[in-house]
C-alpha cells in the first residue's frame, strides 16, 4: 500500500486514527477498570502498606522516646550513685578521723597506765631498798654487838692494857672487813 491509497481510506472513513465509539468504550472500560483496581489495591495493597509503615514510624518514635527517657533515667541514677559515692567517701573519711581519734585516746590512755606503772613500780623499788636498808642496818647493828661482846669477853678474858685492847680492835675489825663499815 502506498500513501495515497491510505489517504484515500482516511477520506472514506472520516476519522484520522480510527477513533470509533467501540474504541471509545473500550478505553472508557479500561479507565474504570484501572480506577477499580486503583481501589482494589489501596484497600488490599496500599493501606495495610500505610498503616504497617505508620505503626513502624510509631514504634520507631516510642523507642526512641523509650530510649531517651532510659538516658535520662540513667543519668539521673548515675548522679545519684556518684552524691552516694561522695557521701559514702565522706562517711568513710569520717569514720576513719573518728577512729585515728580513738586510737589516739587509747594511746595516750596506754601511755598514761604505763607511766603509772612504772611510778609504782619505782615506788615499790624505793621502798624495797629502803626495807633492804633498813635490814643492812639492823645486820651491821647486830653484828656491831657481835664484836662488841666479842671483844668485851677477850678483854676480859684477857687483861691487856691499851695498846694491846687497841690491837684487839683493829684485828676485829680487819676480820670482819672493810665493806661493812662503808655500806
Amino acid at each position: 500500500m502506498n500513501l495515497g491509497s491510505t489517504f484515500i481510506a482516511l477520506e472514506t472513513s472520516g476519522r484520522l486514527f480510527g477513533l470509533d465509539y467501540q474504541l471509545l468504550f473500550d478505553a472508557a472500560i479500561t479507565a474504570i477498570n484501572v480506577f477499580i483496581l486503583f481501589l482494589l489495591l489501596s484497600v488490599i495493597l496500599f493501606n495495610p502498606v500505610r498503616n504497617m509503615l505508620k505503626k513502624r514510624q510509631d514504634k520507631i518514635a516510642g523507642d526512641r522516646e523509650n530510649a531517651e527517657n532510659d538516658r535520662a533515667e540513667a543519668l539521673a541514677m548515675k548522679e545519684e550513685y556518684e552524691a552516694k559515692l561522695k557521701d559514702a567517701n565522706k562517711e568513710a573519711e569520717l569514720i576513719l578521723s573518728e577512729a585515728r581519734k580513738t586510737a589516739m585516746h587509747n594511746e595516750q590512755k596506754i601511755i598514761d597506765e604505763a607511766k603509772e606503772e612504772a611510778a609504782r613500780i619505782i615506788a615499790r623499788a624505793n621502798t624495797e631498798a629502803e626495807l633492804e636498808k633498813q635490814k643492812a642496818a639492823d645486820d651491821i647493828k647486830q653484828q656491831i654487838i657481835v664484836v662488841a661482846s666479842v671483844m668485851a669477853s677477850k678483854l676480859v678474858a684477857k687483861s691487856i692494857d691499851d695498846n694491846d685492847s687497841n690491837a684487839l680492835i683493829e684485828q676485829t675489825l680487819n676480820e670482819m672487813g672493810e665493806n661493812t663499815w662503808l655500806s
